[in-house]
């Protein structure tokens, strides 16, 4: 089964150009899912970043024509019990911005130590096929939270997301590193790479 096509389960024309970004070498097709605002809301209130991408894969491919591609992520800090985790959105509340929701983690982080800063950004992406689901693949990338936040590029908790590999928040790293380490476009790559092999019928490497 070759799959050179993939519809994101987003309206977003952002998310697609950034998407073609991640993997600029890649022969796979890359589009929003026609009508998605039309569609019933796929509710993402799953206990695992794993269930929610794979849900919403197989929610949204029930409406589109052809492989859909739908992700979970989120920010995880072991020493707040993994939060924010699948909640990182909706952290500070469901209409907080992202400026509230990193003063919330900074509140919520004071006085720990610097080992117990340690944090990292997960991402799952999942690929549904009217109701079947066909991979799921995930990635991580770790690193730390400042004590304050730090740069102007990026959005959500780039601004606290120190990564100890380039020396610089996600906020103060260029596109080109944050596309290169980024949780998001690690795992996207190692999806590309697992449906350009053919191989769909065998599990996805678990390498990073």
């Amino acid at each position: 089964m070759k799959i050179d096509r993939l519809i994101l389960a987003t309206s977003n024309a952002g998310k697609l150009r950034e998407y073609r970004r991640l993997a600029p070498n890649s022969t796979i097709a890359l589009e929003v899912m026609p009508e998605f605002a039309d569609f019933p809301a796929f509710d993402e209130a799953a206990p695992t970043f794993a269930e929610n991408a794979a849900g919403k894969a197989l929610h949204y491919s029930r409406f589109a024509k052809g492989v859909v591609l739908a992700e979970d992520s989120g920010l995880v800090v072991p020493a707040l019990n993994d939060a924010p985790g699948v909640r990182s959105a909706r952290y500070a509340g469901e209409s907080a911005t992202d400026a509230d929701r990193v003063h919330k983690l900074l509140t919520e982080m004071s006085g720990l130590s610097a080992q117990a800063r340690a944090a990292k950004f997960v991402c799952v992406t999942a690929l549904a096929c009217r109701g079947r689901a066909i991979a799921i693949v995930s990635d991580d990338v770790h690193g730390s939270i400042a004590l304050e936040p730090r740069g102007t590029n990026g959005f959500g908790y780039d601004p606290v997301f120190f990564v100890p590999e380039i020396g610089k928040t996600f906020a103060e790293a260029t596109a080109e590193e944050k596309d290169r380490l980024s949780h998001r476009g690690k795992a996207f790559r190692k999806l590309v790479a697992f449906l350009e092999s053919g191989d769909i019928g065998k599990p996805p490497s678990r390498e990073a």
